[in-house]
């Protein structure tokens, strides 16, 4: 007996002890801001020069940012350095994903036009401090699916990471630029490239900047989200509500849909892992949503570590207000001529389904971008192990407000012949309104039933 106490404390200070060494000593965290970016990426460039060190990202003042808040394009009078085709992708394909690879072969008129590569990620020094604070006290909690000692620092959970849940949990606990409004539309085109807009209205509450929130109540609470359909006719007044969690496993995300319908409330279970996007049409999941997102508990994750790959990046000029949505949208795949992508390191990342697990992906292959921990690229492969649907985040840095986003997320579905793209605001009457004043009330389900009136 005395034996089996013995086996147990030692078992009990051996699970401590990994739980502890999630977070680094205050030695290595010292990097941040030196070798390393505040954030965690490499401060140096590459050895062949054709990525340079990074020296702070873009100032505030990089352009002009229009009276509907929109973003002029610091690289616009660049040119691409080369233009990847089907016909030269050997030469290339060591920085390119499958889904990239798969993607050229079946457009003719796909290409991947490569620019010269600017590390423009830039944060708030106090984002910057919490990143810190986080490298030392943060620990991953139930495998990985969760975190411990979260609740005060709030964003990039493990600057310096050790494991792939780690690094999936970055971009899962990345800075937004915390509350926003946004109207931003999706189109799902036809093979043939018809589409019709989908426009929804967005809130995107930070608990810690909503001054009467409970700070017991919420400390599990990573986002509030609130989404109303706007048109088309048939889907306006419908209204989706989330609260999402840190821990997952332990508090699952709640959600909540309004339907104008029935002009009723009712709980939405399915608004997570694979369950149906909104207004969708089947092209995407619910944890497709800003590339990947909700509980990572289904999968195994495993880190393959970094490597230079071309992935978009600083996509100012496929978010210009002077461009119509069928300028962007075409037959097949967005137009890639208002596209633009840079080398730049990334962290490569695999999920593999568990077993007695259920998802219609097998396994996700993905590629998030070292200075900003957004996921640039994720492709998606079937029960049967072909890949299947192929994303691609084309980021944007609001250089004014200092925040990270994407300006447009694609989703190909290389079987349909489809896609859906999902961000898009060049018509809209605003881009990203920031320094919203929410309150917990705008993000009840009562709240729901005032949004969804028509």
């Amino acid at each position: 007996m005395r034996k089996i106490f013995l086996q147990c404390g030692v078992l009990a200070l051996s699970l401590l002890a990994t739980n502890v060494m999630a977070a680094v000593s205050a030695e290595e965290a010292a990097k941040l801001g030196k070798s390393l970016t505040p954030v965690g990426a490499e401060m140096a460039g590459n050895a062949a020069g054709t990525i340079p060190a990074y020296t702070g990202g873009l100032p505030t003042n990089a352009g002009t940012v229009d009276a509907k808040g929109f973003l002029s394009d610091p690289f616009a009078s660049e040119k691409p350095l080369f233009v990847i085709t089907a016909a030269n992708v050997a030469q290339y394909k060591d920085k390119l994903s499958e889904g990239q690879q798969a993607m050229l072969a079946r457009y003719a008129d796909y290409t991947i036009p490569v620019y010269t590569t600017h590390r423009t990620f830039a944060l708030p020094q106090k984002i910057y401090d919490l990143a810190k604070k986080s490298a030392t006290t943060v620990t991953t909690i139930n495998d990985g699916n969760g975190l411990a000692n979260f609740a005060d620092s709030r964003y990039y959970a493990f600057p310096i990471p050790k494991t792939a849940n780690e690094v999936l949990w970055n971009h899962i606990t990345r800075y937004h630029g915390g509350n926003v409004h946004r109207t931003i539309v999706q189109v799902t085109p036809q093979t043939n490239g018809a589409f019709d807009a989908v426009t929804f209205e967005e809130d995107i509450g930070a608990p810690e900047d909503i001054p009467d929130i409970d700070k017991v109540a919420s400390a599990n609470i990573l986002t509030y989200f609130k989404q109303e359909v706007t048109k088309p006719a048939r889907l306006a007044g419908n209204v989706l509500l989330v609260h999402e969690t840190i821990d997952q496993v332990k508090e699952p995300r709640e959600a909540w849909i309004y339907n104008a319908g029935q002009r009723r409330v009712r709980r939405a279970p399915q608004v997570a892992y694979d369950g149906p996007g909104t207004a969708a049409d089947g092209l995407r999941t619910s944890d497709n949503f800003d590339m990947f997102s909700g509980a990572p508990d289904r999968y195994d994750w495993q880190l393959v570590g970094k490597k230079e790959m071309y992935i978009p990046y600083n996509s100012y000029k496929l978010d210009q207000p002077t461009l119509k949505y069928s300028d962007v949208v075409k037959a097949g795949h967005i137009n890639q001529d208002l596209t633009r992508y840079e080398l730049h390191r990334v962290w490569e990342v695999i999920g593999t389904l568990k077993a007695g697990q259920r998802h219609i992906y097998a396994k996700r292959h993905m590629y998030i971008d070292e200075d900003s921990w957004q996921v640039a690229l994720v492709d998606h492969y079937d029960g049967r192990g072909a890949l299947w649907r192929v994303a691609e985040g084309h980021a944007e840095f609001h250089y004014a407000r200092q925040a990270a986003a994407y300006t447009l997320e694609a989703l190909y579905d290389l079987n349909a012949g489809r896609y859906i793209a999902l961000g898009m605001k060049n018509e809209e009457k605003h881009s990203y309104q920031f320094d919203q004043k929410f309150r917990v009330s705008d993000f009840t389900p009562n709240a729901l039933r005032n949004a969804g009136i028509r």
